[in-house]
């Protein structure tokens, strides 16, 4: 893991692209932090929100990073990523030589390693970053980074990290930082299908849906991304942070990139059926934690009955 390092006198001119979910409070975070930040956005409201918040807006992509060191992307999947990098978007030609592109999305070894071999074409540095966490960890800074490619471009980068980072963890030279997101992933993935038996189980034995969140969230298992999603559990609130489609995305990745070197990964490919059970029945764009529907459907059960705040008591 690295470690914050002074900010150097020569403030780097930055530009982020993609100001969505995860973009957005990302670019926002630099810019509290002192730095300006030149937005780019195929969205009009987005780009009307990054105004917002102190983001310089730009209508076109050349405008926005023209003249940028360090230029950030935040997009959905392989599809955005070759289209903005490589095809129509045409973003690695627009940049600087010598400036670096820094790129923090979930997407394919193979997307990745296609847009590395034209940055690298083209003079321009590029760092794999995914990163770890959700919209609130964004806004309060605390989102991790996985980190691949050129060591000494992440060192010269870190004082930007560090206004949108807890850590930034380097990896490697090359496409590790894409497989690390994935495993990381598929722990998520799996953990929501625990979480949905655990809670079902605990249902068809007659205990209350409250106190079992509660217990679930004190015990050896609450772990960080547990305790996230006990409050929406509670409260049978499934909108969305990371939707059931975007989280059978990612599982179609981590199946190829498993496939493909050879690891045997069946709890990825049963959790990628509960996902898509869950589209299929009209859940795709709630939040990933709505596996429990795919749970308690096949369980026999409906909605849990309200209870009275407090209604359960712990030793």
């Amino acid at each position: 893991m690295t470690t914050a390092s002074a900010t150097p006198s020569t403030t780097p001119k930055v530009a982020w692209v993609g100001l969505g979910k995860l973009g957005l409070p990302m670019a926002a975070r630099i810019v509290q932090a002192g730095t300006p930040v030149q937005g780019f956005d195929l969205s009009a409201d987005r780009l009307a929100l990054a105004a917002e918040i102190g983001v310089t807006p730009h209508q076109t992509l050349a405008e926005a990073v023209a003249g940028c060191d360090l230029v950030f992307v935040s997009i959905p999947d392989d599809r955005a990523l070759i289209s903005l990098c490589l095809e129509a978007g045409e973003l690695i030609s627009h940049m600087m030589p010598g400036s670096t592109l820094i790129e923090t999305s979930t997407v394919s070894v193979e997307a990745s390693t296609r847009v590395a071999e034209a940055a690298t074409a083209h003079g321009v540095v590029y760092l794999r970053s995914p990163v770890s966490g959700n919209p609130v960890a964004a806004e309060a800074g605390t989102l991790s980074a996985m980190v691949s490619g050129p060591r000494e471009a992440l060192e010269a980068a870190k004082p930007v990290f560090v206004a949108f980072t807890k850590a930034q963890y380097w990896l490697g030279d090359e496409e590790q930082a894409r497989v690390a997101k994935l495993a990381i992933n598929l722990m998520i993935a799996v953990s929501a299908g625990m979480m949905s038996e655990a809670l079902t189980l605990a249902r068809k034995g007659n205990i209350e849906w409250d106190a079992m969140l509660e217990l679930i969230s004190d015990s050896a298992v609450g772990s960080p991304m547990v305790k996230y999603k006990v409050p929406p559990l509670l409260a049978r609130d499934f909108t969305s942070t990371f939707s059931a489609a975007q989280m059978a995305k990612d599982l179609d990745l981590i199946l190829d990139c498993a496939h493909g070197t050879g690891v045997s990964t069946p709890l990825a490919a049963q959790m990628r059926e509960a996902y898509t059970a869950l589209i299929a029945t009209g859940h795709g764009n709630d939040d990933y934690i709505a596996t429990v529907h795919h749970t308690e459907r096949l369980s026999g059960l409906g909605e849990p009955s309200p209870v009275t705040q407090g209604g359960h008591t712990h030793a």
